[in-house]
């Protein structure tokens, strides 16, 4: 006998938004990835985050664990005579790690000593600022682009940046 299946909504915990799952049942949809766009919301941007899905008061609810930016769309930001910025790091938050790769784009080609200052620079100020926040927090920080600006004023005193992004932010543990 064929198992009926229907649409159960699950809310995105960052977003405030209902997407429908199509499932059997609603048990069977715990614990699963959920990969949402975020093209629109971020009017072009080109990114993707990845929810799994937890249940909380009976309510199907997906945790955000994963935001990045995409390729192609990094590959369209690099010009001519411009240095890249690029590193990764582990940062400890409340109660979690979170793995941070910024992407930082200078207007001109740089010395190496400047590039690792505005490396050395931007990794005090994300740890500084993600060290005792929650995981939405940080999150919401990031999809709203308001610390992206301030890590860009904060970087601007060492070398003016054309793109100040975070190209990944991942939960570790």
């Amino acid at each position: 006998m064929a198992i009926k299946k229907k649409f159960f909504d699950v809310k995105l915990e960052v977003l405030d938004q209902n997407i429908p799952i199509f499932s059997s049942s609603s048990d069977s949809i715990i614990g699963q990835t959920i990969k949402y766009d975020l093209t629109k919301i971020l009017r072009g941007k080109n990114c993707e985050a990845k929810f799994k899905v937890k249940k909380k008061d009976n309510i199907l609810i997906g945790e955000i664990y994963s935001f990045m930016i995409q390729p192609s769309f990094i590959k369209k930001m690099i010009e001519r005579n411009i240095s890249i910025v690029e590193d990764s790091f582990v940062v400890k938050g409340e109660d979690f790690l979170l793995r941070i790769k910024p992407f930082l784009v200078t207007r001109r080609r740089v010395h190496r000593k400047i590039r690792s200052a505005l490396r050395e620079d931007a990794r005090e100020f994300i740890t500084k600022q993600f060290s005792g926040k929650k995981r939405e927090e940080i999150f919401q920080l990031i999809l709203s682009y308001t610390f992206q600006k301030t890590l860009s004023k904060r970087l601007k005193t060492i070398y003016p940046l054309a793109v100040c992004e975070i190209r990944m932010i991942k939960v570790e543990k």
